[in-house]
């Protein structure tokens, strides 16, 4: 039995998620014979490009910018949850529900805060769809980084900002599992939609070692129906880095708008 690194990190909460998705990642190398390298001494890009990666997820953002040509693409997510199917999602414009402002124009010198900076839903989706509303490459009067959707939620919950875009599927499982956590808040908009997040493999894989690594994770989620449940997951997709192309698009027409820095 050879050993590899596989995590699933993206959606790593409420519990009962982190916990499917532990019981899907168990079933899924026992398919494959195997065994689960430590992964804890590495930070998400070691990760992502360790040499003996097995399987994993990633942004698709960061596939199509630090990543790209560097792993194999194995496949991408269909979910069933509100605001992401067929293999799309989308990120939840938020405010507060005690907000007075309605739109996102109103919204313009407000607070915004964001994930991360490489983040597709958390950045890069709501850059482009705040682009045609900035004035002179500014939308916000300030912008901070919180560091994970969780957190930027919890800054509008507690008024140290105004405006977030948080991934459609971490908001599903919050809504569904942690309603407190998205209590007080509302949607007031929803971005253009997106490929869902990549899963991925070491790079230079044969495309039928990816598809039995693909095989290995449908058979899994099929046998696991209350996993399949719980992560609103009905079946893992083929992919390839052109699906993704669209987010650099996203980023060129929010460029050529003169909003090229979410600010």
């Amino acid at each position: 039995m050879t050993a590899g690194y596989a995590e699933l990190l993206m959606y790593v909460a409420p519990e009962p998620v982190r916990q499917a998705n532990e019981q899907w990642l168990a079933a899924i190398l026992q398919r494959l014979g195997q065994s689960r390298l430590d992964a804890s001494g590495l930070d998400l890009m070691q990760l992502w490009l360790a040499p003996d990666l097995l399987l994993t997820q990633t942004c698709g953002y960061p596939l199509m910018t630090a990543l790209r040509g560097k792993v194999s693409v194995i496949g991408r997510p269909c979910y069933e949850l509100p605001d992401a199917s067929a293999g799309q999602h989308c990120s939840l414009l938020l405010g507060r529900a005690s907000d007075p402002r309605r739109t996102l124009s109103a919204l313009r010198g407000g607070r915004g805060v964001i994930n991360g900076e490489d983040s597709n839903s958390g950045m890069n989706l709501l850059r482009q769809r705040l682009a045609p509303l900035q004035r002179d490459g500014r939308f916000f009067a300030s912008v901070g980084i919180s560091g994970s959707h969780r957190q930027s939620l919890r800054w509008l919950r507690e008024g140290q900002a105004d405006l977030a875009a948080v991934d459609s599927v971490t908001f599903a499982y919050l809504a569904r599992h942690a309603e407190e956590e998205v209590a007080g808040l509302r949607v007031i908009a929803r971005s253009a939609t997106s490929p869902t997040l990549p899963y991925i493999g070491v790079a230079g894989l044969e495309d039928e070692q990816v598809e039995r690594i693909r095989a290995a994770m449908n058979a899994a989620l099929a046998a696991l129906p209350a996993v399949a449940e719980t992560l609103g997951l009905r079946e893992v997709l083929p992919a390839a880095e052109a699906d993704y192309q669209v987010l650099l698009d996203y980023q060129r027409e929010a460029q050529n708008l003169g909003y090229a820095h979410l600010r």
